[in-house]
């Protein structure tokens, strides 16, 4: 035990995760194929020699796009690698005019579990046809069927690239699989969502809410010997009143669970791909959705999203770490002592308790606890902490250093059979924002960075770089927001000097990979969907 926690905390202490190839079980992920190749973001247009030039650990040069239009709202993107923490830039992005098609009622999403081998064998293609997904390439009128949505989405890899270039290029479909389900209820927003699909409950105001009349009086009994009309007959007789209130859900509210659900089945995915893929480590997720007016910000892991607004900073984003979640995972500790493998404890002290001070009475804190008390200690407290560390060296099992996003599945404690995976959520915080209730001026933007960015600047640090830059451009250059983002990552990454990369007042820059983007928010109010060439995905 003792040899296994000092190689962890030497691991920890060094900021070194450690990798799946420790996981056991299943074929070397050297010796399969990989889902996909290893590249920078299609949007930047690189080519295989400007792909290496960019791993460049010295000079770490800045890329930025080579054409404004290659994204829609005049969108800015700039990203640079990390000062040698890997080979590759493990950051990806993707960014794209998605538009989702109806599917038949009697459709149901992958969320829904399916055991076929029919299923399972679909669901491990490359091109996404295991969703029933193909993509053409068409025009958009009024008239299109199809829900359009914009996407833009950052994703932080660990212990490899492999999750975050399959979350990049994978993530949308099951975005746009998961809405196709309520396409029609969306394109309705007069309309309720139905708590049973297919029904249509305004056609009855009894179930929209409104007043029965006398039809209200209704005893239990009487509801009980049924009040309806006959079957199929037009709903002149309300039905029977319930005896349990029905909550009213909003439109919003099946866009978040979309949301939510294509996060999970983007995990499943990678588990699933796995056995027959090279797809190495995981990586955290950060999208943003423009749906019907409104900004979706589905965040897992550290990474963050903030508006600028007429000067103001709106968080559109939280970051879960092993400090932010400490609650939730010290009850998953508590509920599963199994999980702990017997040689970690569920509970935090301010410090490692020594053996000579058990009986003693030491400060400690569980799950149900904010505060801090007193504890008399036992052998028991003598084991590993689930969470140690602080801030930035804060880990889970001593090993990893973020509690939500993507893949990880083999990922063990170092030199155990003590699997992560369990204490991890692919599960989003998603917030929104509702771009139709404010004028947006051409200084207005949504700002989007990994870690990277944050770690060394605050989000007033941002605000004022970003105003700043974008306040001494031309507002009808669609280039400032290129410029803005490259300026950002340039004042995170800093300059190198005798004593390494250095930022302003000689703080010390960012040695991590850095991605952002820079949205401006005007074009949202504009509903610029209608004449964009877009990818379709069509139900086969």
């Amino acid at each position: 035990m003792l040899t296994r926690v000092k190689s962890a905390v030497a691991g920890f202490m060094g900021g070194i995760m450690t990798g799946g190839s420790t996981g056991g079980g299943g074929n070397p992920c050297s010796e399969l194929p990989l889902k996909f190749p290893y590249m920078r973001p299609e949007f930047l247009g690189l080519s295989p020699d400007e792909i290496e030039c960019s791993a460049d650990h010295i000079a770490r040069p800045i890329l930025i796009l080579k054409e404004t239009g290659r994204l829609p709202w005049a969108t800015g993107y700039a990203e640079v690698i990390n000062a040698g923490k890997s080979a590759l830039n493990e950051d990806q992005a993707c960014c794209e005019v998605v538009v989702a098609r109806r599917r038949p009622v009697s459709y149901c999403p992958p969320s829904t579990p399916s055991k076929t081998p029919i299923a399972k064998r679909r669901s491990s293609l490359p091109n996404g046809e295991g969703l029933g997904l193909r993509m053409v390439h068409s025009k958009l009128g009024e008239e299109s069927e199809g829900l359009v949505f914009h996407y833009w989405a950052l994703f932080d890899g660990h212990a490899g690239s492999g999750a975050a270039v399959v979350a990049s290029r994978m993530l949308q479909h099951h975005i746009a699989c998961q809405l196709q389900v309520v396409i029609e209820i969306l394109r309705n927003l007069a309309r309720l969502p139905p708590t049973v699909l297919g029904e249509e409950p305004d056609k009855c105001p009894y179930l929209q809410g409104d007043t029965p009349g006398p039809h209200r009086a209704l005893t239990r009994a009487a509801s009980l010997r049924g009040a309806a009309g006959a079957p199929g007959s037009p709903c002149t007789t309300p039905p029977p009143p319930r005896f349990f209130t029905e909550k009213k859900i909003q439109h919003e509210s099946l866009v978040i669970g979309a949301i939510e659900n294509a996060f999970k089945e983007m995990d499943a995915q990678i588990e699933r791909e796995k056995q027959v893929y090279n797809i190495s480590g995981g990586c955290t997720a950060l999208t943003v959705v423009y749906l019907l007016g409104k900004l979706y910000v589905g965040n897992a892991g550290d990474s963050r999203a903030i508006i600028i607004r007429n000067n103001e900073i709106i968080p559109m984003s939280t970051e879960f770490t092993p400090e932010s979640e400490r609650q939730r995972l010290q009850f998953l500790g508590f509920m599963q002592p199994h999980l702990l493998g017997n040689e970690f404890t569920h509970l935090e002290f301010p410090r490692r308790v020594q053996k000579k001070e058990v009986g003693k009475r030491m400060l400690c804190r569980d799950f149900t606890m904010n505060g801090w008390a007193y504890k008399t200690i036992e052998d028991e407290d003598l084991k590993f902490p689930l969470i140690y560390g602080e801030g930035k060296k804060a880990r889970v099992l001593a090993t990893i250093g973020v509690t939500r996003g993507f893949g990880d599945h083999d990922l063990k404690v170092h030199d155990s059979n003590i699997y992560i995976k369990p204490f991890l959520s692919c599960c989003p915080e998603v917030k929104v924002y509702n771009l139709m209730q404010y004028e947006h001026g051409a200084d207005d933007v949504l700002v989007m960075g990994t870690d990277g960015l944050w770690d060394v600047l605050s989000n007033q640090e941002v605000a004022e770089a970003v105003t700043t830059f974008l306040t001494n451009c031309d507002p009808d250059d669609l280039h400032r927001y290129t410029m803005a983002a490259q300026d950002l990552v340039m004042r995170a990454r800093g300059v190198l000097r005798d004593r390494g990369w250095r930022i302003t007042n000689e703080r010390l820059g960012s040695g991590d990979d850095i991605s952002v983007f820079i949205i401006p928010l005007m074009y949202g109010n504009r509903q610029p969907w209608n004449t964009k060439i877009c990818w379709c995905f069509i139900f086969l």
